[in-house]
């Protein structure tokens, strides 16, 4: 058996081997790629011409990846929807969230994040095979940035938005100097989701770009590491990228499985197996109850705050002049925003931990909750003793966010548009937001609001700290330990159960009464054996 796993090990050794090489080759200087590709696209003629806009661009890349664009229209990074089995749509187009709250009414603030062109209403063609971006993947030169409110579309001449200045792309140089996805490409949309750095997930954000082994394992680009990629775990096929917070796998029983190019599942065990200690095998006997990550994640936000607290019942407040406050703290981070309200920030924070099968259950626009207390825009679902459950840790992001009062659900308030389209950043009249967010997307409105109180669950996955860093025992087997608050089972070291402690109590006693009673005989034989030796 032994001989067999260390057969199967070896191509994955070469693999990671291989691939730690060219990659950190390719991310130090992108264009060196060019060597390690059949094609070299400085030489391609369609490309030899200025392009002014990103269609063009990509109607040049058609020309030889014929069935690029249709292959990304089946992907949820293109449609931002999610079917799942209980019949609701799911996706960043449908879901509330406790950040900017909804997407629809907001397209063209959104949508920078959209690997398309266009989207800034429910006029988008989604079947449009030139509305695809391709180079917000495939940028190889890292100048390539779409504006914050262009809809998806690049600067295609020197833009001022939102009080900042974004430089003319060069689309021509980008469409010649193209590579897979790394990092960069990646942590464009993922490491600044929710608004800017570090704001959303906990475990990404732009200090992974060029991380140490101690912020990232996998992804430590020093001399030497691995310099793992986004794609290098998140394997692609036909544009289709594995690994969805929607439908995550949270127990990989099949576990070594690596590198298979079908239904590759982006877990743990994929590589490492079920049985991955070999120092101390005892660890082992953790793997159906515990995640990888649960150990070996310790802290979140290693390098950089990330938001935990969005509170939009504080927004709209102007000072004395009547103009917009900025607050931040000493980092630099805001604390206050007229348009968005009031904010908290923790920085190398311990996860929470709960019982997750993979299932996450979500509040939606069109449910109606109790709001007598907090509610859960979304929750994992699992329990102890489910064989599909594991302890997972999760950054759960908490906060206050407007919903219909008299109906019972959230609202869609329209937040990006110009004055007196209702819109928030605008107008400020929360009212007139709601009302105009849910006109737009035909939902009822009872025209009565308030704030309630929410809490979102990201799971966690990354920034995985090497072996040496991993959590210890006593840090969940102790009082006030990390699962002091995860209950549904016992825990040695932090769980008494009152017989137990009883029974071994009398056998402590029963054991030192024992060991006194035979001393003093041992003592009074002794003596008496003396005596009469001595007589």
């Amino acid at each position: 058996m032994h001989k067999l796993m260390m057969a199967r090990f070896i191509p994955v050794l070469l693999y990671l081997f291989i691939t730690s090489t060219v990659t950190a080759e390719v991310y130090h200087n992108p264009v060196d790629q060019l060597t390690k590709s059949t094609a070299d696209h400085t030489k391609f003629p369609q490309l030899k011409r200025n392009f002014k806009s990103g269609p063009e661009v990509t109607r040049a890349c058609l020309e030889c990846h014929t069935e690029a664009s249709r292959q990304i229209h089946r992907t949820k990074h293109w449609t931002w929807e999610v079917p799942m089995k209980d019949g609701k749509m799911l996706g960043k187009q449908h879901v509330v969230n406790n950040f900017c709250i909804s997407v629809e009414g907001n397209e063209p603030r959104c949508t920078s994040c959209h690997i398309g062109y266009g989207w800034k209403d429910k006029k988008f063609d989604f079947a449009s095979q030139l509305n695809v971006d391709c180079l917000i993947c495939h940028d190889g030169t890292g100048t390539y940035q779409k504006l914050p409110a262009g809809a998806g579309h690049p600067a295609y001449q020197t833009t001022v938005q939102e009080k900042k200045t974004y430089k003319k792309v060069n689309l021509s140089n980008i469409a010649r100097h193209v590579q897979n996805p790394d990092r960069h490409n990646c942590g464009t949309c993922h490491f600044e989701g929710g608004g800017a750095d570090a704001v959303k997930h906990g475990d990404l954000d732009n200090s992974l770009l060029k991380p140490d082994r101690s912020l990232d394992i996998h992804m430590a680009s020093g001399k030497g590491e691995l310099n793992m990629t986004c794609t290098d775990c998140h394997k692609t096929e036909g544009h289709q990228v594995p690994g969805s917070r929607y439908e995550p796998t949270a127990a990989d029983k099949h576990g070594f499985d690596y590198p298979l190019p079908d239904d590759f599942p982006t877990t743990c065990s994929s590589c490492h197996g079920n049985t991955p200690h070999t120092t101390n095998k005892k660890l082992n006997d953790h793997i159906d109850k515990v995640a990888c990550q649960t150990c070996h994640i310790p802290q979140i936000a290693k390098e950089r705050a990330t938001k935990m607290w969005w509170d939009w019942s504080k927004a709209g407040k102007f000072d004395e002049k009547g103009k917009m406050i900025v607050k931040k703290d000493s980092t630099g981070l805001p604390t206050y925003i007229t348009k968005k309200g009031e904010f908290r920030w923790e920085k190398n924070m311990e996860p929470e931990y709960r019982w997750f099968n993979g299932q996450m259950n979500y509040t939606t626009f069109l449910t109606t909750f109790d709001d007598r207390g907090i509610v859960q825009i979304n929750h994992p679902d699992g329990k102890a003793g489910d064989t599909l459950s594991r302890i997972w840790p999760f950054k759960v992001h908490r906060g206050k966010q407007p919903y219909d009062t008299q109906l019972k659900r959230f609202v869609k308030p329209k937040l990006y548009g110009p004055k007196g389209s209702g819109a928030y950043w605008s107008d400020f009249s929360w009212d007139k937001s709601i009302s105009a967010g849910m006109t737009n997307a035909g939902l009822k409105y009872s025209g009565k609001y308030d704030f309630i109180e929410t809490e979102m669950y990201w799971p966690i996955s990354h920034m995985v700290s090497p072996k040496e860093d991993a959590m210890g025992c006593v840090e969940c087997h102790a009082h006030g330990g990390r699962l002091e608050s995860l209950g549904g089972f016992y825990l040695p070291g932090r769980d008494m159960n009152p017989l137990v402690e009883i029974i071994g109590f009398l056998v402590t006693i029963g054991s030192l009464i024992g060991i006194i009673v035979h001393s003093i005989m041992r003592y009074t034989t002794q003596k008496k054996m003396k005596r009469e030796d001595a007589a």
